[in-house]
């Protein structure tokens, strides 16, 4: 078992291109594991559709990680996603971390693409075992409410095999499908205390139907900032967490220094998480350039010790 930690990004926080690409460059020569790009469509903060960036990373990145936290499924068609993670996967040498989601029915993603909320949940069960068996099968039938076969195939299956294929949510249906089809499981903006049930029951519930997920397959992530809480970017980000949330934003960031962040990380790991996706909040290209950096150098290491004690 290991403790691997990535960074996540949802708005497009660079003046252009040349910003992000520099900031890539950083956290891959960093040894930074992985990123992660979250999944918005229809939204006034700019941000990247995340299969493009998936896509983009795999030409122009050697050696790191990249991931979707998380691709909604409900919005999507699983045939083209599991052709494109297949095709991505295969020019990346391997490296794509697939990670699946029915998506918020509060999300204006839906209404713009003509995708009914109802029955998003069905969807993405049936897509998600449709994925599955593409990835690994040379004929596939299959008939559902939503979706139907016959005698499918993709080709070139993906490098890594078995492909990983994580689950996002902690509703009860989520857990049943992270259960039945997952490798992996990622929680959302949660608490510890929050993420301990869920990851208990996914254990309970995979006993059940004879699966098991490997224990370093669940994940968790938290915003981070070296710095103080009296920051303005602080408190915008706080602003705009309570609206979203309507918690206690706090409880969900470590603000200040490497001893900060890496006590929360230690509080999520207690609770059955290994994979963190930390979140910098940062005021433009220069401030999230320095903040990544910071990150590198002072928790990174941090982060290995606690590798090596175990």
């Amino acid at each position: 078992m290991s403790i691997n930690a990535g960074l996540g990004i949802a708005s497009f926080n660079f003046e252009d291109a040349k910003g992000f690409w520099k900031w890539v460059s950083l956290c891959e020569e960093g040894g930074i594991n992985s990123i992660w790009q979250s999944d918005r469509i229809i939204d006034s903060t700019p941000n990247l559709e995340v299969m493009s960036v998936m896509a983009a990373l795999a030409g122009a990145t050697k050696k790191i990680k990249f991931g979707m936290n998380a691709a909604s499924l409900g919005l999507r068609d699983p045939i083209l996603i599991a052709k494109a993670c297949a095709t991505i996967d295969i020019l990346s040498e391997g490296r794509l971390l697939p990670v699946f989601a029915v998506g918020s029915a509060l999300s204006r993603d839906y209404s713009a693409t003509g995708k009914a909320t109802k029955g998003r949940g069905k969807r993405t069960d049936e897509g998600l075992q449709i994925i599955a068996r593409l990835w690994t099968e040379d004929r596939v039938d299959f008939v559902g409410d939503y979706y139907r076969l016959e005698k499918a195939t993709i080709n070139p299956k993906p490098v890594q095999n078995p492909m990983p294929l994580w689950v996002g949510g902690s509703a009860e249906a989520a857990i049943e499908r992270t259960a039945r089809w997952g490798t992996g499981w990622q929680a959302g903006i949660e608490t510890a205390a929050e993420i301990q049930p869920v990851i208990r029951r996914i254990k309970e519930r995979c006993a059940e139907l004879g699966r098991e997920i490997d224990e370093d397959h669940f994940g968790a992530g938290f915003a981070v900032r070296f710095g103080s809480p009296d920051e303005p970017i602080v408190s915008k980000y706080n602003k705009l967490m309570q609206e979203r949330l309507g918690k206690d934003p706090k409880e969900y960031s470590a603000i200040g220094d490497a001893e900060a962040m890496l006590e929360l990380l230690k509080e999520f790991h207690k609770a059955g998480a290994h994979k963190f996706i930390l979140r910098p909040i940062a005021d433009g290209h220069a401030d999230m350039i320095q903040q990544t950096k910071l990150l590198i150098e002072e928790l990174m290491p941090r982060i290995a010790e606690l590798n090596n004690e175990d």
